[in-house]
């Protein structure tokens, strides 16, 4: 928190940054090899179609 000068830009990428973990946290010790990946797979490709 200190790196940031203001509070307004730490709220900005706190929300940016909860947004994405979100996205790609995945429960992996809950999961198979074989969903996680399959799951990892989904996300990154929809991560991508937005970036594009």
């Amino acid at each position: 928190m200190q790196r940031f000068r203001r509070m307004k830009s730490l709220q900005k990428f706190a929300s940016v940054h909860a947004s994405v973990h979100n996205h790609f946290s995945q429960e992996r010790h809950l999961v198979s090899r074989e969903v996680y990946k399959e799951r990892r797979s989904a996300a990154l490709a929809e991560w991508q179609s937005l970036m594009a």
